[in-house]
C-alpha cells in the first residue's frame, strides 16, 4: 500500500503548500504530546505510593502552566501567518467571479474583455471523470496572480480546490474575495463544499491552469 493514499495532496499553490507544513509541523506536536503522556501514564501504573503524602510541587506546576503556553504559541502563530496570507492581495493581474446558483456555477471575467458563462455538470460518459466533469471549465493562468471574486444567487454555497487550498463561502448578498496563485499547468477539481439543495453533490469544479498568453488569446 503506497503512503501517499495516507498523505495530503501535492500542494500546487503556495497557499497549499503553507498549509500542508502547518499540518506536518501540528501532528509533530501532537505526537510529542502523545508520547509524552503514555510514558507518564506508564509510570504511574508502576507508582510504588512511595509519595502518597507529598500534597504539592512547585516545579512541576510550573512546567504545566508554561509548556502548554509554549506550545499554543508553536501553533497558534504559524496559524495566524497563513490565514491571514490567504486573504492577503498582492497587485492582482487577473479577477474572476464565481457565483454559485442551484445547482451551477458561473463565472464573469471583466478586465478588458468582457467574458461570462454557466458551468454545468456534464453527463456520465467513460472519457469523463463522474461527478466532476463539466461543459465550460473555467480557466486562470499560472504564475500569475489571481483575485478570486465569490457570490451567490440564492443559498449558501463554498467554492473548494484541495489542491490549490481555496475554500470560500459564496453568500447571497455578499461579496467574498481571496487570493490564488498557480504554481503549473494542469487541471484541478473540487465541488461545491456547503450544503446548499437536492442537487448539492451535482455541482462540481473544473479548473483549467494555461499559459497566459493562451489566457489572453482564450479571453478575447
Amino acid at each position: 500500500m503506497k503512503w501517499i493514499k495516507f498523505s495530503l495532496p501535492d500542494g500546487c499553490s503556495p497557499t497549499m503548500e503553507q498549509l500542508i507544513f502547518f499540518h506536518d509541523h501540528t501532528m509533530s506536536i501532537i505526537i510529542s504530546i502523545t508520547i509524552m503522556i503514555s510514558i507518564l501514564i506508564n509510570s504511574l501504573i508502576k507508582n510504588k505510593f512511595i509519595n502518597l503524602n507529598l500534597t504539592e510541587h512547585q516545579t512541576i506546576e510550573t512546567l504545566w502552566t508554561i509548556m502548554p503556553t509554549i506550545i499554543l504559541f508553536l501553533i497558534a502563530i504559524p496559524s495566524l501567518k497563513i490565514l491571514y496570507s490567504m486573504e492577503e492581495l498582492i497587485n492582482p493581474s487577473v479577477s474572476i467571479k464565481s457565483i454559485g446558483h442551484q445547482w451551477y456555477w458561473s463565472y464573469e471575467y471583466n478586465d478588458k474583455n468582457s467574458k461570462e458563462f454557466d458551468s454545468y455538470m456534464k453527463n456520465d460518459n467513460k472519457s469523463d471523470i463522474r461527478l466532476i466533469e463539466v461543459d465550460n471549465r473555467m480557466k486562470s493562468p499560472y504564475l500569475t496572480q489571481t483575485r478570486m471574486i465569490f457570490t451567490s444567487t440564492d443559498v449558501l454555497h463554498s467554492w473548494t480546490i484541495p489542491t490549490l487550498g481555496i475554500k470560500m463561502d459564496a453568500i447571497p448578498g455578499r461579496l467574498n474575495q481571496s487570493s490564488l496563485m498557480i504554481k503549473k499547468p494542469g487541471i484541478f477539481m473540487g465541488q461545491c463544499s456547503e450544503i446548499c439543495g437536492t442537487n448539492h453533490s451535482f455541482m462540481p469544479i473544473m479548473m483549467e491552469s494555461i499559459k497566459l498568453n493562451t489566457f489572453i488569446k482564450w479571453l478575447s
